[in-house]
């Protein structure tokens, strides 16, 4: 597992070279930067006051900052709630429209982390607060955010030795373009509550003990008599400016078909929401682990939420699907359901297994039992930048500790804020996930924006289709969540409704591209670097596996590979040649691919394409 670890740090560094190489043959376009101006257009008047401010924050350490902002605020010179209040502004401008503003002494991370608080130690970082001066910076803060058309709300309040507060700030998108999104794929093993985790977080009801609650996010008929996922689902949840999860009013009943007409719609959620969490709801059973594999590689996961039924604890699938998000270098969070039914000893092995195989060489991540607000509140902040792994316990009878991981998946920072993975300031670059044709539309495609923008009215680039040929398509429509937008960036998903293609035309894992003097490439054969992740005998030439690689799922042949002795057992790494068997596609260097067949696995990135 060591050469693991090492491996995905070479995927890595090849992946981030390769990526410059591209860029750097790019420049930022003027139009990238207007639309970057019109995005902030809600803190126009306090951005234009203070526009060193901005430049100094982003220089600035955010402790610093807040400290200062926090002066200010007490300060009774008018003057200076001006100046606090155009701070703050620039403060949500710089992160996206959000921000966690901690107030009060702080615990160490590592003790808050491990459960173990100790309020009469001197390890604890910020500034001293009385209860009175909580209350006082609290009306304040609230008042300087309303008056720049945001919202405040308290994640977490203690009134203990050491008086502390935690508040969300957040301004609303001024519209569903520009609405931010977290990407979370839902993994785990047959049985072990996926759906019905889903179905309580989304719906608010809670469940009654025979999967009532997941019968609602079931697509197909055999589904709801299974009670098994089968195909890739998305689910969204979304909070509020205020942070509240936006729910629909759910009355008890055991009738499934009531169950299943009581929610809102996308578009409901969509125009109401700060900030919007999409599930990818994947299948648990081994029959259909190519889906889930597809799942994890198109849908570009911010995380991964592993599902562990308490009574069982990890095993079969799970197993496996922890062990993909970890060679796909994805988070992890663990949800450990069924609580409620399980007895104490047998919830207390699943935990110390699930501990045990977290911390493991081939993991290698610190278990953080989530049981407080304010632990939960820390680790989405910093969730992503530390070798976490968040665990919740939860019940989704009783709904106990659906409020911590809630809370988690509010602050989680959004899919599409990573610029260095979503670089708006490119070409147009769009991998096709779903195809659809819909009566009066026509050919609708769904899909991730890898790189640049995109508006109703562009004339692009599909393809490659069987014989490796673009073709030009034109953009009729839009939609994001199920609504109408003019423009979408690069980090979001969005289905375009396109002018004048036939369904036949479009398959899964095309792509649409922007048009330039170079034409792009349709790649048949490519080489990469890999790493064998196991297999039980030996890989030697002409071996066929399945290879995912982004929305690309296609088989692929070994033509070539530089092993001494022409063969690959587990643990071996190689530079190997791959043809696709079927038709070629469109691929880039750098980007990262597995392939698998049977129990084989291996991973690695493409490194030249020939």
């Amino acid at each position: 597992m060591a050469t693991l670890q090492s491996f995905q740090s070479e995927i890595d560094d090849i992946h981030n070279r390769e990526v410059a190489k591209q860029r750097a043959g790019h420049q930022t376009t003027s139009a990238s930067i207007s639309e970057k101006g019109k995005a902030k257009a809600p803190l126009t008047p306090s951005a234009q006051a203070i526009p060193d401010h901005k430049e100094l924050n982003r220089a600035e350490p955010l402790q610093e900052v807040e400290d200062r902002i926090l002066a200010l605020l007490l300060s009774e010179n008018p003057a200076d709630h001006h100046n606090a209040r155009d701070q703050i502004a620039s403060l949500l401008t710089r992160n996206n429209g959000e921000y966690v503003l901690n107030i009060g002494e702080q615990p160490p991370r590592t003790k808050l982390y491990a459960n173990d608080v100790d309020e009469g130690s001197e390890d604890w970082t910020g500034n001293p607060c009385t209860a009175a001066n909580l209350d006082n910076l609290r009306e304040r803060i609230t008042s300087a955010v309303d008056e720049v058309g945001g919202k405040t709300s308290v994640l977490f309040e203690l009134k203990t030795k050491r008086p502390r507060l935690a508040l969300l700030l957040r301004l609303p998108p001024t519209s569903v373009a520009l609405t931010p999104e977290v990407r979370c794929a839902v993994v785990g093993n047959v049985d072990s509550g996926k759906s019905t985790t889903l179905g309580v977080l989304t719906r608010g009801a809670l469940d009654d003990g025979r999967g009532r609650a997941r019968v609602s996010l079931f697509r197909h008929k055999h589904e709801i008599e299974t009670g098994r996922t089968s195909s890739v689902g998305m689910e969204i949840l979304g909070f509020g400016p205020s942070g509240a999860a936006i729910l629909p009013n759910i009355t008890p009943s055991a009738d499934p078909d009531v169950v299943r007409r009581e929610k809102l719609g996308w578009d409901e959620i969509s125009t109401q929401a700060a900030k919007i969490v999409s599930f990818i709801d994947l299948a648990g059973h081994e029959r259909y682990l190519k889906t889930t594999l597809y799942g994890l590689t198109s849908g570009a996961p911010s995380c991964v939420i592993l599902t562990i039924g308490g009574n069982a604890g990890l095993i079969g699938m799970s197993k496996e699907h922890l062990a993909i998000a970890l060679a796909l270098n994805v988070p992890v969070v663990v949800c450990i359901t069924k609580i409620d039914m399980t007895p104490p000893n047998i919830l207390a092995e699943t935990i110390k297994q699930v501990s045990k195989i977290l911390q493991s060489p081939g993991c290698r991540k610190t278990p953080v039992f989530v049981k407080s607000m304010e632990t939960s509140v820390a680790l989405a902040t910093s969730f992503g930048n530390e070798k976490i792994a968040p665990i919740f316990q939860i019940s989704n009878v009783t709904g106990e500790g659906l409020d911590f991981l809630r809370t988690f998946l509010n602050l989680l920072p959004s899919s599409e804020g990573d610029t260095e993975k979503f670089p708006v300031d490119q070409p147009f670059e769009y991998s096709i996930t779903e195809v659809w044709s819909v009566p009066y539309v026509g050919t609708v495609v769904n899909g991730i924006i890898n790189a640049g923008s995109v508006k109703p009215g562009d004339s692009l680039l599909l393809g490659p289709d069987a014989n490796g040929n673009y073709q030009t398509a034109v953009i009729r429509s839009m939609q994001r969540k199920r609504v109408d937008v003019t423009r979408a960036e690069a980090g979001q998903c969005v289905s375009l409704a396109l002018k004048r293609i036939r369904r036949t035309q479009v398959r899964k894992g095309m792509a649409l591209l922007a048009k330039s003097d170079i034409a792009p490439r349709a790649i048949r054969r490519f080489e990469g670097q890999v790493l064998i992740l196991y297999h039980n005998t030996t890989l030697q030439k002409h071996y066929q596996a399945m290879l995912h690689c982004g929305a690309i799922r296609q088989t692929v042949r070994i033509v070539e590979m530089d092993h001494p002795q022409g063969i690959l057992r587990t643990g071996d790494r190689a530079t190997v040649q791959f043809e696709f068997i079927s038709h070629p596609e469109f691929i880039k260097e750098g980007m990262k691919l597995l392939f698998r067949e049977g129990k084989t696995k291996g991973l690695g990135v493409i490194t030249n394409l020939l």
